[in-house]
């Protein structure tokens, strides 16, 4: 069942970063051209809260990626395409004992595409859909260790490790940038968080302003 607040919500949106055009962060993204393809998988829950949007932030700030949306994968056309093609090298960026680690590990196969799966979900739902969805879960899994702590200041992670779709994927374009996969300059990671920055910001303001007219789904979790 939808959230009642969403469904209330008749706000006129920004049809790329999918906010209410009165809280719109587009103008603050930083797009970044990279080797690595990215492929976003969205849970439909996810795309329903539009007080989050750390996925969708991260795929138009990163030209050469996709979104989907869905659960079960398994017959997904595209996706299917580009794990069969054997030109390619492809992975699921998902923590685990045997996931590969990004820190010590260059992933780069000489003449193939590495392309990065991320899972843009909570962490209950990103079990869900991996457990469903044998052709992704099948794949190599990458990860990377950090001491980095979430800037999601409106958001309780569930482990101290865990870090937003945007403040991860940030950590892996460091890593493959360190293997030189990618040949980004630092003032681009530098800017690269500034949208999710900017929404944590609104967020806060919105959440210690009680007398302004904030919507009820901008001030408390889904």
């Amino acid at each position: 069942m939808e959230n009642e607040d969403i469904l209330n919500d008749t706000r006129e949106k920004c049809y790329s970063c999918y906010r209410p055009k009165s809280s719109c962060m587009c103008e603050y993204i930083n797009k970044i051209e990279t080797n690595t393809k990215f492929v976003l998988l969205m849970h439909p829950k996810e795309f329903k809260k539009t007080k989050n949007g750390t996925g969708r932030f991260t795929h138009i700030s990163l030209p050469n990626s996709s979104l989907f949306i869905g659960i079960d994968f398994n017959k997904h056309p595209l996706i299917n395409e580009m794990i069969n093609n054997p030109n390619n090298n492809c992975f699921v960026l998902y923590p685990g004992l045997s996931s590969i680690k990004l820190n010590s590990v260059n992933i780069q196969e000489e003449n193939k595409t590495n392309i990065i799966f991320i899972i843009d979900s909570t962490w209950p739902c990103s079990k869900k859909m991996l457990a469903v969805s044998k052709n992704i879960s099948g794949l190599p899994k990458i990860s990377f260790e950090h001491t980095k702590s979430s800037a999601f200041k409106i958001k309780t992670q569930p482990n101290p490790y865990c870090l937003s779709t945007i403040e991860s994927t940030l950590c892996v374009l460091e890593l493959l940038n360190q293997h030189k996969i990618e040949n980004i300059e630092d003032k681009n990671f530098e800017k690269f968080l500034e949208p999710f920055t900017q929404m944590v910001e609104y967020q806060v303001e919105c959440a210690t302003k009680p007398d302004r007219k904030v919507p009820r789904f901008l001030r408390r979790e889904n």
